[in-house]
């Protein structure tokens, strides 16, 4: 599936000829020696997303406001890709190499699982900037590494997990059981246990590698929930894409509380009819890092190596969109002690799982 965000008079007829010769199968094999860059000095972005695809209410979708904000305010054109169920690395390397083609420059993979293609087709095509958001395992002199400190955020929402539970029970609902996801459970963990040592903390994830269905299913991440609640937990963190609205729905259900995760999730549209019970969300300006990368694209000094995004530049935080928990002054105030106990190195945040 392929969308095309905003093309601006002076490339509409561009546009619409290479998407013409991609329909019929032209440039989409062949080595790397033809023009990898717009034309002209032209930018043109594309965009490639992760699991669960535009529309997940969380990591994805950050990342399309970050693409559409640069496109808007630079006045540039852009084109952003779906993945497609069950894909292998093969299909992503075409994806990434059909847009480096088309003289597509920045061109940028959400998630981890695009390191691998990002780092073979950039060195295909050295005058194409590339970012990979979520992995610094793979590097280029081409390729951005946007990556977050998730544990620390996950430890301020860990925090007030602990203050707020009634049951002393409280519950991470992990998507898939990878090592990113699990930087949001060990940070979290370490939150509630810090905050107070008698609060168990209960983990499940929906599924385990290679099946990756547990950020693109909220049936079972209703299912998940419900058992969670079932077992006296009363506060669930949620870190599984599209599949926390399922989550959400039981909790709402119960009217337990809910945390957000990657987007302030009490303010999205879409989750309008539970957002009473998601109290904060831990944040990632995934939105900010993307806009900052084509930004720098724009500017002629395009960002490359690793990134990281952390509390101390708001690359992670916790929202205070629920009035409820805005309201909340000796919260608030103990989050804001703990956020610069960790800036300040006081507290360090474990990003493994013991």
């Amino acid at each position: 599936m392929r969308r095309v965000s905003k093309i601006t008079a002076a490339v509409t007829t561009a546009a619409a000829l290479a998407l013409t010769a991609t329909a019929c199968g032209s440039g989409s094999s062949g080595n790397s020696n033809e023009s990898s860059s717009a034309k002209d000095g032209e930018v043109k972005v594309g965009l490639v997303y992760d699991i669960g695809g535009r529309g997940d209410q969380s990591f994805n979708d950050a990342a399309y406001r970050g693409f559409d904000k640069a496109l808007k305010e630079f006045d540039i054109a852009g084109e952003d890709k779906e993945p497609s169920d069950g894909e292998s690395d093969a299909d992503k390397e075409q994806r990434l190499t059909e847009l480096a083609r088309q003289g597509f420059n920045p061109v940028i993979g959400v998630g981890y699982a695009y390191a691998g293609p990002i780092e073979k087709v950039a060195k295909k095509f050295p005058d194409t900037s590339f970012a990979v958001i979520d992995d610094s395992s793979r590097k280029g002199e081409n390729i951005a590494n946007l990556v977050f400190s998730e544990e620390q955020g996950s430890y301020l929402v860990g925090v007030a997990a602990a203050t707020l539970t009634k049951t002393d029970r409280v519950g991470f609902l992990g998507g898939v059981n990878t090592p990113l996801i699990q930087k949001f459970e060990a940070g979290f963990e370490q939150g509630v246990k810090d905050t107070n040592k008698d609060v168990k903390v209960t983990t499940q994830y929906i599924s385990q590698p290679p099946d990756m269905k547990g950020f693109s299913s909220p049936a079972d991440g209703k299912k998940v929930a419900a058992g969670m609640l079932d077992q006296g937990i009363d506060v669930i963190y949620p870190a599984a894409g599209a599949s926390g609205g399922g989550a959400f729905e039981a909790i709402a259900a119960e009217g337990k509380m809910g945390i957000g995760v990657d987007s302030d999730q009490y303010q999205q549209k879409s989750l309008e009819k539970v957002k009473d019970i998601i109290i904060t969300s831990m944040t990632k300006n995934v939105e900010g890092a993307v806009y900052e990368f084509i930004k720098s694209v724009v500017d002629g000094k395009p960002q490359t190596g690793v990134k990281t995004h952390d509390l101390s530049d708001d690359g992670v935080g916790y929202s205070k969109s629920n009035p409820a928990f805005a309201e909340n002054a000796e919260l608030i105030k103990k989050l804001e002690a703990v956020k610069k106990d960790i800036i300040d190195g006081k507290i360090e945040v474990k990003s493994t799982v013991s």
